[in-house]
């Protein structure tokens, strides 16, 4: 998955917390405190929607929604980083060892469900 840059990450957090579509100007006006032209706006949006984040509709103006949810984005983003390492295991340990403890009984919980939905496991590697 493609990573994103500040402005990137600006404008779909716009997109994720709208919960609908927004034009350019929409986007715009609620990054006002950036000052940034129209134009800049759409180049962004261009550019995400050629790495896959963003669609738009053939309305005009064209409206642009995200293509997943944000935390659809995070689910992905673990799996890349987790794919990447050369020992997802070690990857793994160290993750669940810097988690509270909180964060410890919500993941033992969602194995829990995991399992019981019957779900296969992912091929290790």
């Amino acid at each position: 998955m493609a990573s994103l840059g500040e402005l990137e990450r600006a404008v779909m957090d716009r997109l994720w917390s709208a919960g609908g579509a927004l034009s350019a100007a929409d986007l715009r006006d609620g990054l006002a405190d950036r000052g940034l032209a129209l134009t800049t706006v759409h180049t962004v949006l261009t550019r995400l929607e050629q790495k896959g984040f963003v669609v738009h509709d053939e309305e005009r103006p064209r409206r642009f929604t995200a293509r997943a949810s944000r935390e659809e984005h995070a689910a992905e983003l673990m799996r890349e980083v987790l794919g990447q390492a050369g020992n997802r295991q070690a990857a793994l340990a160290r993750f669940v060892g810097s988690v509270s403890a909180d964060e410890v009984g919500m993941l033992r919980q969602l194995l829990a469900e995991h399992a019981g939905a019957g779900v296969d496991e992912p091929p290790a590697g």
